[in-house]
């Protein structure tokens, strides 16, 4: 096989990440295991095919004994005992993954997937500040001459990475002509360069997967793992992985997710906003049973998100793995004072809500709110690292359960149809320009929530919705008419002309096209991805 990059060293630090060492293992994990990502996500859309045509979802009856049969994951390294509180963000620009480090949270989730717009500048430079916090030389100067550095007066956070979904190619490597699997290129770059210093440290390597659809996925990863440790000479076992349950299938393959992982498994974590997504996804066709209200209406306490998180605490605290909490996404403005008080007030009630229901820790995405989490976790940890010993046996929770959303509470209004254009609109318009998390209406937008809003359009347009506040139907004539309205309102708030037209129009005019058009796209960033440097 030929490995080739298209931009070679064209961005500050790629001539230390982008050795030719790196390169060939990249190509390695490439030739080993791309073909089997490419049967699994075939096997995807067979199996979202057949379960939106029945409505339904089952907990896979080849797998019983698993589920109910006596087995724990491995013994957790001591980096990883407390995660009380972990602080999320992309690893790129450099002042982010600083401020991130010196935040005084137990984790620091590295994020190479949502949070993060996959331009090939931010890629390299996230793999170069990662190389560098693991050796503790991270350091950054802005333009008016102010440095960042990492604190020496307190511990840092263990660093847990986060690379992309088995879904997204890296059109920036190819092999043999063909894009890389860009999940294989973020996790092959950082554990050759890191591994083995991060596990001498006691410090890792430690990963986040996110967007898992079946446990053979996780296999898959398992595989990967223990190639990369073999390959590199080192032991066993020593990846530690967490792996979010953000999809609706894997909400019924939790046990097995964790069994194929159980030598390299940390524990779940209660991805609440892609989780959302891909019901929505799912069930998109199902019938009006699964058209869930206006996004902001949708919170943890809805019934069918109580059965998926007090389901995820049980099944991890049965295998002696971490329970970890989710992303709040309301943050505080320090401009705005009310606005930064009724934010710490909803962040509190979160954390307190998980931490009550046997979470052993949360994420926030905010330095301002990490000491806010960790006071709602210690309340109920005390001096204990985390509650893996309380088991809610209490709990039972069926497949009908799960998919329980027609009894959500809430509405379908024409205001929510509005802010999802304008929110969907927005946040791709930051995404394309480089920016993969961005602050709308004080609340935090990243792929997920995009992902949901768009979603919902679609949805509600083809089943035929009525607004409650208005009696009117969701068509797409009418969606297409509020696009108009909704960037000229976005054309008002930007103000730069200039930027409006370079980024919100191709923006408006990707999610217009996704929303409006017959077949379903199943990841935005995927169209968007072909207009991103």
């Amino acid at each position: 096989m030929t490995i080739m990059v298209k931009e070679p060293h064209e961005v500050p630090g790629a001539e230390s990440i982008l050795t030719e060492e790196a390169l060939a293992f990249v190509e390695e994990l490439h030739s080993r295991f791309a073909g089997r990502r490419n049967e699994l996500l075939a096997q995807r859309k067979q199996a979202q095919a057949a379960a939106a045509d029945t409505g339904k979802l089952d907990f896979p009856e080849e797998t019983r004994q698993v589920r109910e049969s006596q087995w724990t994951v491995a013994e957790q390294p001591a980096a990883l005992q407390d995660r009380r509180v972990e602080i999320t963000g992309p690893a790129a620009p450099a002042k982010m993954a600083i401020n991130a480090l010196n935040s005084g949270a137990k984790v620091w989730l590295a994020c190479l997937e949502d949070a993060l717009s996959p331009s090939w500048r931010n890629l390299i430079e996230a793999q170069d500040n990662l190389y560098q916090a693991a050796r503790r030389t991270l350091s950054f100067t802005s333009a008016e001459g102010k440095e960042y550095a990492l604190r020496t007066d307190g511990a840092l956070p263990t660093i847990v990475v986060r690379p992309r979904g088995w879904h997204l190619p890296e059109k920036h490597v190819e092999i043999d002509g063909v894009p890389a699997v860009g999940a294989l290129v973020d996790f092959g770059l950082h554990f050759f360069h890191n591994a083995k210093l991060l596990h001498d440290n006691g410090e890792g390597p430690f990963y986040y997967l996110p967007k898992l659809e079946h446990y053979l996925e996780a296999r898959l990863w398992n595989e990967v793992f223990s190639f990369a440790e073999e390959r590199l000479g080192l032991p066993h076992g020593i990846v530690r992985a967490t792996v979010l349950i953000e999809t609706i299938p894997a909400a019924f393959q939790m046990d097995e997710i964790l069994y194929e992982l159980r030598e390299h498994a940390s524990g779940l974590n209660a991805g609440r906003w892609d989780y959302l997504f891909s019901m929505i996804k799912y069930f998109r066709a199902s019938g009006s049973s699964f058209v869930l209200p206006d996004r902001a209406q949708v919170g943890m306490t809805q019934p069918f998100m109580r059965a998926y998180t007090e389901l995820l605490v049980k099944t991890c605290h049965q295998r002696n793995a971490f329970a970890m909490g989710g992303m709040a996404a309301f943050i505080p403005n320090r401009r705005e004072p009310d606005v930064t008080a009724q934010a710490i007030d909803k962040v509190r009630d979160d954390k307190s809500r998980e931490a009550n229901d046997g979470f052993d820790g949360s994420w926030v995405a905010h330095p301002d709110l990490v000491e806010i989490c960790a006071e709602e976790f210690t309340g109920v940890l005390g001096d204990r690292p985390h509650q893996i010993d309380r088991k809610r046996e209490d709990v039972s929770v069926s497949a009908t359960d799960l998919l329980n959303v027609a009894d959500a509470e809430g509405d379908v209004t024409e205001a929510g149809v509005r802010a999802n254009i304008y929110v969907a609109t927005y946040y791709t318009a930051v995404w394309l320009s480089g920016n993969g998390a961005v602050a709308i209406h004080n609340l935090m937008e990243d792929a997920a929530t995009a992902e949901i809003s768009r979603s919902q359009l679609w949805q509600q347009i083809h089943n035929g919705t009525i607004t409650a506040d208005t009696g009117t139907k969701v068509t797409k004539e009418l969606v297409d008419a509020f696009f108009a309205e909704e960037l000229e309102k976005l054309r008002a708030d930007i103000s730069d002309e200039q930027t409006f037209t370079k980024y919100f129009e191709p923006a408006a005019e990707i999610v217009r096209k996704l929303v409006l058009d017959d077949e379903y796209q199943d990841f935005l960033t995927l169209p968007a991805y072909d207009l991103l440097a």
